[in-house]
């Protein structure tokens, strides 16, 4: 079913419902007839079906028919088991651990236009979304037949870059997993449906805070989970991850692994969840805090960055591509790093795409920005052109680079090591404003240092000519992120031969 669409400006807006024969009826007089109702909001309300001449309505009406559906909410104890929306009403039924699972709530419209919610997958999940009140008060059932799931003891199922997330006795995922992997890449995991997984991750401990909450470890089916908790006031940065998260074909082994968004609601508050693969080794930044790196541990954490990056920012294109992604807020502290040493680019909520068949760039309404140290010279004196995607881009290499100087950095070469600094720690605070990077970086052209020392190092003195590259003060001038990982990937291969 089409999801209702709302158009507006600060004096009107256009609501535009489905299915909306109860409205036909009460304010038309009709009892049929009516595929889209629209309702223009404003000093002169009017309101009609598509086609159909349109009437005047009193604001009694109006709240009447517009005031938001009512649905039934099993979570919602505090408001009697409703809930409202602006959405859709919600019931969905599901097998877990061999259970039908039934859930009912609202959608929000958001939620609506990231289509996950309104999913069915064959004998695995049957969901309903409607929007008439109360709609969702159905009785719902798999078809007979639908896969039951096995005794506990088996084996765990995993699935490419899900790492070690266990389904455990999920054997119902398989279906989807191995037959449509790009719909549930698209719609994250359709079988835990986001609405249900909350309900099976148990939050261990914090790890992590930050300007939009905190990230937790939790357990989910016996394995470790990272759980990054929004609050409400932030709910734009939280579904513009989980929509860039779910872009088609974006998995990578050096981008973090979605699992699932998730709204939590006891009824009288609401968090807002993004649930992803767990590294225990934390950030890029904490793990060049705690110690020193080799010449070959430096360039694979290079290698893996610019490899994420690369991915990011590359176009595929058919039926099932993936358009151009720009991070925004690349640093340090939004790398993670893996078991194995790897990097995986994480934090997605400012991430721009490029739509190059209408050649539009997706800038997200976000009254986030991105990280003032690692904001290169054109976005501080308000220089870049937002109009080319490539300019983006080439703000993300600004910032690779510098987070090349911090890996350098924590390099030993015959026992020599420098202790681990921030970009500019030297010439700016330790919380620089827009004008004390901006007079630092534009109007004296200054670059984290050097040090001469790397010269008598060859992976160190290719990494310090690839920084020096990157962070160009001319946006045009700087390299791309396939050239830099070749360039990396040339230098390891040089390195192996050594070996």
């Amino acid at each position: 079913m089409v999801p209702p669409r709302v158009l507006g400006t600060s004096q009107s807006s256009l609501v535009l419902r489905p299915g909306c024969r109860s409205l036909a009826r009460d304010l038309l007089g009709s009892s049929g007839g009516c595929s889209w109702c629209w309702l223009a909001l404003g000093k002169t309300s009017r309101y009609g079906c598509h086609g159909v001449p349109s009437s005047r309505v009193s604001s009694r009406e109006l709240e009447t028919s517009f005031a938001g559906l009512k649905c039934v909410c099993q979570l919602c104890e505090q408001t009697n088991f409703t809930c409202q929306t602006e959405g859709a009403c919600w019931a969905s039924v599901m097998l877990t651990n061999g259970r039908e699972e039934v859930v009912k709530s609202c959608v929000s419209l958001p939620e609506l236009n990231a289509q996950v919610f309104c999913h069915s997958s064959k004998n695995i999940t049957k969901t309903e979304c409607c929007y008439t009140d109360f709609c969702n008060n159905i009785t719902l059932r798999l078809p007979v037949g639908s896969p039951r799931a096995p005794r506990a003891g088996k084996n765990p199922l995993h699935y490419g870059s899900l790492g070690n997330v266990r389904l455990g006795d999920l054997k119902i995922a398989a279906e989807l997993f191995h037959k449509h992997p790009p719909l549930l890449f698209k719609l994250g995991l359709p079988l835990l449906v986001q609405r249900t997984i909350a309900r099976t991750i148990v939050l261990q401990e914090i790890v992590g805070k930050g300007r939009f909450g905190e990230v937790w470890r939790g357990k989910w089916c016996g394995e470790d989970v990272a759980v990054k908790i929004f609050s409400s006031r932030d709910e734009r940065s939280w579904f513009r991850e989980a929509e860039i998260y779910q872009t088609v074909m974006l998995r990578h082994e050096n981008i973090l692994g979605f699992i699932a968004a998730d709204n939590k609601d006891n009824g009288t508050w609401t968090q807002l969840w993004l649930v992803s693969e767990y590294h225990e080794q934390g950030s890029l930044f904490d793990y060049l805090n705690r110690g020193m790196v080799t010449v070959e541990g430096m360039v694979k954490l290079a290698l893996s960055v610019a490899s994420g990056l690369a991915h990011l920012h590359m176009e595929i294109v058919g039926t099932q591509g993936k358009p151009a992604i720009a991070h925004r807020d690349l640093k340090s502290k939004n790398i993670l790093v893996k078991k194995n040493e790897s990097c995986a680019i994480a934090d997605l909520g400012l991430a721009v795409k490029h739509d190059s068949v209408l050649n539009t760039i997706d800038i997200p309404q976000n009254p986030r920005v991105g990280t003032r140290r690692y904001m290169a010279p054109e976005i501080l004196d308000d220089a870049m052109n937002t109009n080319i995607f490539e300019s983006f881009k080439r703000a993300d290499i600004y910032s690779l680079g510098l987070v090349y100087w911090e890996i350098a950095r924590r390099c030993s070469v015959g026992g020599i090591t420098e202790e681990y600094q921030l970009p500019y720690y030297d010439v700016v605070p330790s919380d620089p404003s827009i004008e004390d990077m901006r007079r630092v970086v534009c109007e004296q052209k200054l670059r984290p240092n050097i040090p001469n020392q790397w010269q008598s190092c060859e992976a160190l003195r290719v990494m310090g000519r690839i920084m020096r590259e990157c962070w160009h003060a001319n946006g045009a001038a700087r390299l791309t992120a396939l050239r830099v990982k070749k360039s990396i990937s040339q230098l390891g291969l040089q390195e192996d031969s050594k070996a």
